[in-house]
């Protein structure tokens, strides 16, 4: 539904640590295909310019390439984002997503499994260059773990690739409405402005509250009515969505934190807490007026989808908070996310919590 950070550095590189328990899915295929598949992304960028220049470009990637030239220069105007090589490339993959992530929790958890990597340190996610390879990982999972194979359309490299050419704007995106174009740039750019080893909450919070900020800046500054409109109706529909999965995490939280439950009546509860979210979607869906994005979503939710969600929206209101105690100032609000980064995990966990807005 949302793309994560997908892929680091460490992964396209197939530097990858094991971890206890997980041995067996590291190998010289995981190594070779993480290699081979980045390579092959960087091999088939081309500068924009280059794009916008080639009489045979498509008017309509034209259009979006030059759309995505100005997104990227109001992004280091505007948002303080970096000035760097990512985004001024393009590339035509042939495929709908960048690559595919597995994700895997327990039945009666939302915690996702993690596998480790030298320098994105432990991550909820499995990504791969090829929907195959993805869907072979996943059956190679504990049966008894809840899994799910989703399509991510981008993937930051944290600007250790940008002495190569940097991250490129892909066909996987490049089509998206004008602002969910924006967002997906600005959130993977912020990536590279800040990203902690080990704390996939901290990083993917922190990005998207930048995307939700910057989107807001682009579109009240640099579109047009249009624009906004479509925004506005396509973010509402997302807000409301959001909030209506986030009703359904807090509820199954409960259920299986209730040391009072057994495991057959947390199991009970919780299908139960399943088809009440998806009576809630049948109506949000008939309000819509048949709106059906997010069914795909709603057929095969489980634990691990559930819990990846959850990684975005933790703690974007205390980020959020935080930008407007810094006066909305772009470069002041990094550097207190910089400060808040270098405290201790628990410390961190705890300014986060004490900025989060009481619930209304």
């Amino acid at each position: 539904m949302r793309r994560p950070l997908a892929l680091t550095l460490a992964l396209a590189l197939g530097l990858v640590l094991t971890t206890a328990g997980c041995a067996r899915t590291q190998g010289a295929g995981y190594y070779w295909q993480s290699l081979t598949g980045h390579a092959e992304l960087m091999w088939r960028a081309r500068p924009i310019d280059d794009w916008l220049d080639d009489p045979h470009t498509p008017d309509a990637l034209r259009q979006r390439l030059a759309l995505a030239k100005r997104m990227r220069a109001f992004a280091v105007t505007a948002l303080d984002l970096p000035d760097n090589a990512s985004y001024h490339r393009y590339a035509d993959l042939g495929r709908r997503a960048a690559v595919y992530n597995v994700v895997a929790a327990p039945a009666l958890s939302l915690k996702l499994q993690t596998w480790c990597f030298p320098v994105a340190g432990c991550v909820g996610y499995r990504g791969y260059y090829h929907e195959g390879d993805a869907q072979t990982f996943a059956r190679s999972l504990d049966p008894q773990l809840e899994v799910a194979v989703y399509p991510v359309p981008a993937y930051s490299t944290l600007g250790w690739m940008n002495w190569a050419g940097g991250d490129p704007l892909l066909n996987t995106f490049i089509q998206y409405p004008e602002g969910e174009l924006a967002r997906l740039v600005f959130h993977e750019l912020a990536h590279q402005v800040l990203y902690v080893k080990g704390d996939t909450a901290f990083n993917e919070s922190f990005a998207t509250a930048v995307e939700r900020l910057g989107v807001q800046r682009w579109l009240a500054e640099a579109s047009t009515p249009a624009a906004r409109a479509e925004y506005l109706a396509f973010d509402q529909r997302r807000q409301s969505f959001r909030r209506l999965s986030g009703q359904l995490r807090s509820r199954l939280q409960a259920i299986y934190d209730d040391p009072a439950l057994n495991d057959a009546t947390k199991t009970e509860r919780k299908h139960a807490a399943m088809a009440g979210f998806r009576h809630d979607y049948a109506q949000l869906k008939a309000f819509w007026g048949g709106y059906a994005a997010y069914d795909p979503w709603v057929a095969r939710v489980n634990n691990a989808l559930l819990g990846s969600q959850g990684a975005y929206d933790q703690y974007v209101p205390a980020f959020e908070a935080l930008f407007a105690a810094q006066g909305h100032d772009f470069a002041r609000f990094y550097d207190a996310v910089r400060a808040l980064a270098e405290r201790p995990a628990a410390e961190r966990l705890a300014a986060l919590q004490a900025l989060t807005p009481a619930p209304r």
